[in-house]
């Protein structure tokens, strides 16, 4: 098994000075799985944080006896309720059918995004690794790598290019550059975050996902066995906890 690559580990200062940041998601529940922890820490640091869910999860959960329309309705409510316990009220979904984004919407999906971060203008955007993890096929879903690729689009070139979607200037989006972007469950990570003090945030928000954990008998032990490997990964001492990220620093502004 290859060796996971050391990071460095990040203290909770470094969302100092970041105004707002924004997640761009597949499905409901991803960004509590993967960053509810950093997102946690940022809002503590004084970030404002928005979400952007591009499916309504209706193909998730096992129960068939919901209609994909009411479970589309369930899984909304519970990202709003997740979200408000790691102290974000801005949730916006987009509405795309969820297991079925691919490259042949491809150019949509990237329309929506860019008009997502032209509204809420963000210096920092967090979205999954488009590069499969082959350590951890099950956070590779391909709706998260088809997200996570039109999301690293949108941060460049797209959302800094007003000839981009030219749609959205006619609205009155005017193109914004994202400073850097951080990928969930990326094979090669380089940046770490403590979430020790924010580990009980995280799991009350991952519990606010009934539909999709209920069945879960050791939820609480999953996440820490995860984060400890985290931390051990990124060097910290023994007893902390840490989510991992590929952080990617975009070109400065007014680069094509």
């Amino acid at each position: 098994m290859p060796e996971v690559p050391q990071v460095a580990a990040v203290t909770l200062d470094d969302a100092a000075g970041v105004q707002r940041a924004l997640v761009v998601t597949a499905h409901p529940d991803d960004v509590d799985f993967g960053a509810a922890g950093t997102i946690a820490s940022w809002v503590k640091a004084g970030t404002e944080v928005a979400y952007c869910v591009v499916t309504d999860g209706d193909a998730g959960g096992s129960d068939r006896s919901i209609s994909r329309a009411d479970m589309a309705a369930l899984r909304q409510q519970e990202q709003r309720a997740a979200a408000a316990e790691i102290g974000v009220s801005e949730v916006t979904f987009l509405g795309f059918p969820d297991g079925r984004l691919g490259p042949w919407l491809s150019f949509d999906l990237r329309r929506e995004i860019t008009r997502a971060v032209r509204r809420f203008r963000p210096e920092r955007l967090l979205c999954q690794s488009p590069e499969r993890n082959w350590e951890r096929v099950g956070a590779s879903h391909p709706d998260h790598l088809t997200v996570g690729d039109a999301a690293v689009c949108v941060a460049y070139p797209d959302a800094r290019n007003p000839f981009a979607h030219p749609e959205l200037v006619a609205e009155g989006l005017e193109p914004h550059a994202v400073g850097e972007v951080w990928l969930m469950a990326s094979p090669r990570p380089n940046r770490a975050v403590d979430i020790t003090p924010f580990f009980e945030a995280k799991l009350r928000a991952l519990r606010r996902h009934v539909s999709q954990v209920a069945h879960e008998s050791d939820l609480e032990g999953r996440l820490r066995g995860w984060a400890r490997t985290g931390a051990a990964d990124a060097g910290l001492p023994e007893g902390k906890l840490a989510e991992l990220f590929q952080v990617v620093m975009m070109p400065p502004s007014g680069s094509s």
